[in-house]
C-alpha cells in the first residue's frame, strides 16, 4: 500500500516485482552515470581552453559510437529477461478469471468449482473505520500465498485494465478478447489495486483487491464460499 508523499515503489509482494523493482534501480543508475558524465564535459568545455586537436579525431568518434551502444545493451538484455519471466506461465496451481464491467470486477475459479462472484468499490457511507476510502471492495479476491495463480483477463464491455502494482502485474481487458498473467505472492497480506485504463464516468471506482493467504485458509474460504 502506498503511503503520502512516497516517492518510490511499493512494497514488492512477488518475485516478479522485485526483478522490475532491481531492473528500475539499474536503469537509474546507468542513467546518473551518462549525467555525471556529459556534466562533466559540459564544466570541461565551457571553464577550459577552446582547441581543435579533437576535430579529426577518429578514436573519439570511435568511442561515441560504440559506448552508446554498450550502454543499449547493458539495458536491453536484462529488460529482456524479465519480459519473458512475465510472459512464462508454466503449469499454475489456480487459474482465476477476471472480467471486467461498467464499473465493477467479477471473477470466476473455475479448478476449483463454479466459484463466481462480483466485486464491488464499498461506498464511503458504509466503509468500515480503518478500511482505505476508494480501495475497499466487498468481495475480495482470495489466493494461496506461494501459488503461481494463472490470471484471464477480459472485458464486458469497454476496455479496462488489471492492475496490482505490489504484484508486478498489469493486464488489459479486451472485450472479445483473453489476455493472460501471472503472480506468485510471496507473502500474506492485502494487496490494492485499481482499473489503469480510462474506462468512462466511473473509471476510479473499480478498485481490486487481492488477499493471499496460507493454503489451508484458502482452502477452508474455497469450501464455504457459496457459488
Amino acid at each position: 500500500m502506498a503511503n503520502h508523499s512516497q516517492l518510490n515503489f511499493q512494497d514488492a509482494s512477488s518475485p516478479i516485482m522485485e526483478e522490475l523493482m532491481g531492473f528500475h534501480d539499474h536503469a537509474l543508475m546507468v542513467a546518473l552515470a551518462i549525467c555525471c558524465l556529459v556534466l562533466y564535459l559540459l564544466t570541461h568545455m565551457i571553464t577550459g581552453k577552446l582547441s581543435s586537436n579533437t576535430v579529426d579525431a577518429q578514436v573519439i568518434e570511435i568511442i561515441w559510437t560504440i559506448l552508446p551502444a554498450m550502454v543499449l545493451i547493458t539495458l536491453a538484455l536484462p529488460s529482456l529477461r524479465i519480459l519473458y519471466m512475465m510472459d512464462e506461465i508454466n503449469q499454475p496451481d489456480l487459474t482465476l478469471k477476471a472480467i471486467g464491467h461498467q464499473w465493477y470486477w467479477t471473477y470466476e475459479y473455475t479448478d476449483l468449482k463454479e466459484l463466481t462472484f462480483d466485486s464491488y468499490m464499498i461506498p464511503t457511507a458504509d466503509l468500515p473505520l480503518g478500511h482505505f476510502r476508494l480501495l475497499e471492495v466487498d468481495h475480495r479476491v482470495i489466493v494461496p500465498m506461494s501459488s503461481t495463480v494463472r490470471v484471464i483477463v477480459t472485458a464486458d464491455d469497454v476496455l479496462h485494465s488489471w492492475a496490482v502494482p505490489s504484484l508486478g502485474v498489469k493486464t488489459d481487458a479486451i472485450p472479445g478478447r483473453l489476455n493472460q498473467t501471472s503472480f506468485l505472492a510471496s507473502r500474506p497480506g492485502v494487496f490494492y489495486g485499481q482499473c489503469s485504463e480510462i474506462c468512462g464516468a466511473n473509471h476510479s471506482f473499480m478498485p481490486i483487491v487481492v488477499e493471499s493467504t496460507p493454503l489451508a485458509n484458502f482452502e477452508s474460504w474455497s469450501s464455504l464460499t457459496p457459488s
